[in-house]
């Protein structure tokens, strides 16, 4: 799959609007009761563009950066501002953020993940496009050093340690991220007359698997 490294402008993907979505499967039985399934394990990101654009030059940037990515054929980054740290919005990052999992005495690789949790019910998201500068580890409740007790690959999220984290000991992590999307179209419909008078462009957006 066709991947950029590259973030969509995130003066544009202000003020845009969409999230999560998940597929449900829903039988409806004789008795009346039901049968529900789901065949995603991770729910799936749609947003619009379009609503983010304010200015006539936003039109240009706009279709520039759809030329470059070919339409649907390459992935980009994009930033959901309603959801793109570790923790909640008002607060800094910190490697306490998340524990992303156990150490096992053997493992060196492990995938940054933030937990939604509600009700007594959590979901671990896996995070495979963290913001570079922004990362942050701790091993055992100390925080660790970049390059010298870990390194990071930024394109896939993993963190990979020089020696494996003891047994039982917590890893945790703090970090921005961003979501890994394409365009969900392969046309544009933009006009500045009616941008003129308000009306936005549709610009689908969609999160992709990696």
């Amino acid at each position: 799959m066709g991947f950029h490294e590259v973030r969509f402008p995130t003066n544009l993907s202000f003020g845009s609007v969409g999230g999560p979505e998940r597929r449900t499967e829903i039988v409806t039985l004789a008795n009346g009761f039901e049968e529900r399934n789901t065949p995603w394990a991770h729910s799936r990101r749609r947003y619009d563009a379009g609503i983010g654009l304010r200015a006539l030059d936003d039109i240009e940037v706009l279709i520039a950066f759809f030329e470059a990515r070919q339409g649907q054929l390459f992935g980009f980054r994009w930033k959901d501002w309603s959801d793109y740290k570790s923790c909640v919005a008002s607060a800094e990052v910190d490697y306490r953020d998340q524990v992303i999992a156990q150490g096992d005495g053997v493992t060196t690789d492990f995938v940054l993940a933030k937990v939604y949790a509600s009700g007594g019910v959590s979901y671990t998201r896996p995070v495979v496009k963290p913001v570079l500068g922004t990362v942050q580890v701790g091993v055992g409740g100390t925080q660790l050093v970049e390059t010298v007790h870990y390194f990071l690959d930024i394109d896939s999220g993993i963190v990979s340690f020089d020696l494996a984290p003891e047994e039982g000991v917590e890893i945790s992590a703090g970090f921005e991220f961003d979501v890994p999307v394409r365009f969900d179209a392969d046309r544009l419909h933009t006009s500045v007359a009616s941008f003129q008078a308000g009306d936005m462009p549709d610009v689908p957006v969609v999160e992709v698997r990696i």
